[in-house]
């Protein structure tokens, strides 16, 4: 009877290092890993957030010693869930996920899988956590891409002074759009901008862009948009509104400014994939536990600007900004 005890025991013991291994990614033995990542859409920012990444765990642990299983969701949402579930029956190592979508598909697929997340706005919004204190714990971590508002707001001031009607363009289905034109919103009003003044245009999806784009340039002498995938997807159709209208743009991002905007404050998307690699390293050989990692941040911001744009609608940047492109 002893004998048979410490059997089921030893037994025990194993079955719990085996779980343990699978959620916390950090226990195997031939230093070889499955990495899936879920991209939310194609566009110049996540893409490069992804470049990022990959290079990151590439140069530290081998090409030869990560597999990517790399998906990209076309601003599905359903797909996102999609690839997140696949993910978690392939038992994967670790899962990235570029995107807040990717980042609400992925939590709701696993608690056990190590998450990731990049180009996240705000992660207390995302996950829909109150009082967000910067640490989402569990299983989940990841970097935010969010830029100093203030300073983006500040920055549509100073270029379009004389701009009296704003309009805020974004997409309604990405909370952290939402989140950020509320934001901006505030600090116009602490400002001097009437409230008044400030109207808010959102579309569902890439389907009605085009109309409320439309009613937005009709509508406001100045135009904000946030870092917002549907906006990134579809820049042409909104610079081939605003533009003949002369009304200006100030982005979120650098890759939506180079599209349809006049100027922006943005991080390098790059840059904050790479750190989301070294994150991914760590939990992978075991260094750190995903559920004790903060939400890290890129803080290297820089002002560039959109020549074509500006000399189009004679707009004079001043000196401290760097073209894009």
């Amino acid at each position: 009877m002893k004998l048979l005890k410490r059997v089921l025991s030893l037994t025990l013991v194993f079955a719990l290092l085996a779980l343990s291994c699978v959620s916390l990614a950090s226990c195997k033995d031939d230093g070889k890993y499955t990495i899936g990542i879920c991209q939310l859409v194609t566009h110049d920012a996540l893409d490069a957030a992804t470049k990022g990444f990959k290079d990151a765990v590439i140069e530290a642990l081998g090409e030869e010693n990560v597999t990517f299983i790399e998906q990209n969701a076309a601003n599905d949402l359903n797909l996102c869930n999609t690839i997140a579930t696949d993910f978690v029956a392939k038992n994967v190592d670790l899962i990235m996920a570029n995107a807040t979508s990717a980042l609400q598909a992925a939590a709701s697929a696993t608690a056990d899988i190590p998450v990731l997340g990049t180009s996240v706005t705000e992660y207390g919004v995302a996950l829909g956590i109150k009082d967000f204190d910067g640490l989402v714990g569990g299983n989940i971590s990841g970097t935010s891409d969010l830029a100093p508002l203030d300073e983006q707001a500040q920055m549509l001031l100073d270029l379009c002074p004389n701009a009296e009607k704003v309009g805020l363009l974004y997409c309604s289905a990405e909370p952290n759009s939402k989140y950020q034109v509320e934001e901006v919103k505030k600090f116009l009003i602490e400002k001097g901008i009437k409230e008044e003044n400030i109207k808010e245009y959102a579309f569902t999806d890439s389907n009605d862009v085009s109309a409320v784009t439309t009613v937005a340039a009709e509508n406001s002498d100045v135009i904000y948009v946030p870092t917002d995938n549907t906006v990134a997807e579809n820049t042409e159709i909104i610079n081939s509104i605003c533009l003949p209208k002369k009304v200006p743009i100030i982005a979120g991002e650098a890759g939506i400014c180079g599209g349809c905007g006049i100027a922006t404050l943005s991080i390098s998307y790059y840059d904050l994939g790479y750190l989301t690699g070294q994150m991914a390293v760590k939990i992978l050989k075991g260094e750190e536990k995903v559920s004790k990692m903060p939400i890290q941040y890129v803080t290297d911001l820089e002002k560039k600007y959109n020549k074509t744009n500006c000399d189009e609608l004679g707009i004079v940047i001043p000196e401290g900004y760097t073209p894009i492109g």
